[in-house]
């Protein structure tokens, strides 16, 4: 595991923790950017991450398998479990799942990082993985949290990464629309789909067309995209 990799989770922890500060206990109720959550239930969901990825890292490191969840429906539960926590239960939740993730992300044998593991989706990945896993989640739900966070703050390269992984989750979508996506900043070009007929082209700054790929406020307008994750 690169030294940039475990970096980039240890920013976009501290990121979402400094945007959840911005809330007080009764904003917790509020609507966030994802339709039909609350933030409180962001927060949950992010916690609860925390512990099934120490799952994956306590199964890379012992080879005893340990899936993320214990059955399909665990995952939805533990959300909804945290997410009716009083709000400073919520908060310590949320802490002790961070410090736990980063004491095995600095625990793991070198050795260990190769280790294949099977994630919620069923995806066999190696158990580096892990780190852009955690990276995704504490970044793009900071944003989530809508309080002032946003992908215009985000580094270049992790946008790209994050483009990158919604493109490839498009990839073998059907329903995918054919776009040309161009990056009027950085000059980065995607292009999306196997339809018949020339691309939609969609245009605007690299966070703009990152928002529109993950399905983010901010974003470039282009035609309707399946659901990233």
């Amino acid at each position: 595991m690169t030294v940039p990799a475990l970096e980039r989770v240890h920013e976009g922890t501290a990121l979402f923790e400094r945007t959840l500060s911005t809330i007080d206990d009764a904003g917790l109720d509020a609507p966030s950017a994802l339709p039909g959550w609350r933030r409180r239930q962001v927060v949950a969901h992010v916690a609860s991450n925390a512990d099934a990825l120490v799952n994956l890292l306590d199964w890379a490191r012992t080879g005893v398998e340990s899936p993320m969840y214990s059955s399909p429906g665990q995952r939805a539960a533990d959300i909804e479990a945290g997410a009716a926590l009083p709000a400073a239960d919520l908060r310590a939740k949320l802490a002790g799942g961070h410090a736990r993730l980063a004491r095995e992300l600095a625990a793991m044998p070198a050795t260990a990082w190769d280790a294949k593991v099977r994630t919620a989706k069923g995806r066999i990945v190696p158990a580096s993985e892990v780190a852009w896993m955690r990276t995704r989640e504490v970044w793009v739900h900071a944003v989530d949290l809508g309080a002032g966070a946003g992908l215009r703050d985000f580094p270049a390269d992790l946008l790209r990464a994050l483009a990158g992984d919604a493109m490839a989750a498009f990839a073998a979508a059907a329903d995918a629309p054919r776009v040309a996506l161009t990056a009027t900043d950085t000059g980065d070009h995607w292009e999306l789909g196997t339809k018949e007929g020339s691309p939609s082209q969609v245009r605007g700054e690299l966070a703009e067309l990152t928002a529109y790929l993950l399905g983010r406020p901010g974003a470039a307008t282009g035609p309707p995209l399946p659901a990233w994750l």
